[in-house]
């Protein structure tokens, strides 16, 4: 394990009012936030970023950040659309939407570097930032992977406690286009999905997944997704999972999002890795779950996993 005092690459910094590590390595950049375990850049050498980040996102503390990779965890959406495992750790129906891991203080529990990636290691232990509002108890892991041609996060999650764990959770990628209404998605083809925005009504994708306008769909299927037409052509592979959430707020919500442009629905979409609905993950006592994410740029046909 390398230290921050030691390492080549590795720095602890601030991005506005919070503690950041950054990474600047020959081979690509990178920049995270300790509040949220947030990712909010990542770069290839001589590359933008492969990450939508709103031009208005504000880091202040207890704020959730607008772009970059979110973690929702250990609730995904509103509380009332969770199955009944997850909503009975609830005790109270009127918390916000994705859960607390978001603007939760994660610490720094690991950190490797090599001359072709680096890797870092994020904790959060719900003892130690308890919510009221929920009952479970977990520790989590967020470990980040970086190198010149990929990232990959893997969230792990451990029931710390005596009764039974479920939680639900997304790993809710942001990314950049030039137009999102010529932005396409293919691999989740004959998939089934359910229309949040129609009644939560299942659907079978006919054909690519595309973008009109708002789209909130969670998709009951965890392909290789293969993003067309946004600022690169890339690859979303999954572990863990059998849910992928895909979203856009289309013209009108834009207007109401915190921290989002007017016209930042055409810049933008989101897929997110996620075990969602009846894909909910139920922990017995000093069980663990991982959830996984790997984004690279879409060369091979086979997906894209960590070497």
């Amino acid at each position: 394990m390398t230290h921050l005092s030691t390492a080549r690459y590795t720095r602890l910094t601030r991005l506005g009012e919070l503690e950041a590590i950054t990474i600047s390595h020959p081979g690509f950049q990178a920049a995270l936030t300790l509040q949220g375990a947030h990712l909010v850049h990542f770069a290839p050498a001589n590359e933008p970023n492969w990450l939508w980040l709103s031009p208005t996102a504000r880091f202040e503390p207890g704020r959730a950040i607008r772009g970059g990779i979110p973690v929702c965890w250990p609730w995904f959406g509103v509380p009332g659309r969770n199955p009944g495992p997850v909503r009975s750790l609830l005790a109270d129906a009127d918390v916000p939407a994705h859960g607390f891991a978001r603007t939760a203080p994660w610490v720094l529990a690991e950190l490797q570097e090599t001359d072709s990636d680096v890797t870092v290691t994020l904790a959060l232990d719900s003892s130690e930032c308890p919510d009221p509002r929920w009952t479970g108890q977990a520790r989590a892991w967020l470990r980040f992977r970086f190198r010149s041609d990929a990232l990959s996060l893997t969230l792990t999650t451990e029931n710390t406690g005596s009764q039974p764990l479920a939680i639900t959770q997304a790993l809710h990628t942001y990314l950049p286009t030039p137009d999102v209404t010529r932005t396409t998605l293919s691999g989740l083809e004959g998939s089934t999905y359910l229309d949040t925005l129609d009644g939560w009504q299942p659907k079978r994708q006919q054909g690519k997944a595309g973008f009109a306008g708002e789209t909130d769909r969670i998709y009951l299927a965890a392909p290789v997704i293969t993003v067309h037409g946004g600022v690169r052509d890339c690859r979303l592979t999954a572990g863990g999972s059998a849910s992928t959430v895909v979203w856009n707020p289309g013209p009108e919500k834009s207007l109401r999002l915190s921290d989002f442009p007017d016209d930042g629905w055409t810049g933008m979409l989101c897929v997110e890795t996620a075990n969602a609905v009846d894909d909910y993950r139920k922990l017995a006592s000093g069980q663990s779950h991982s959830l996984t994410m790997t984004l690279c740029q879409a060369i091979t046909d086979d997906g894209c996993r960590p070497r």
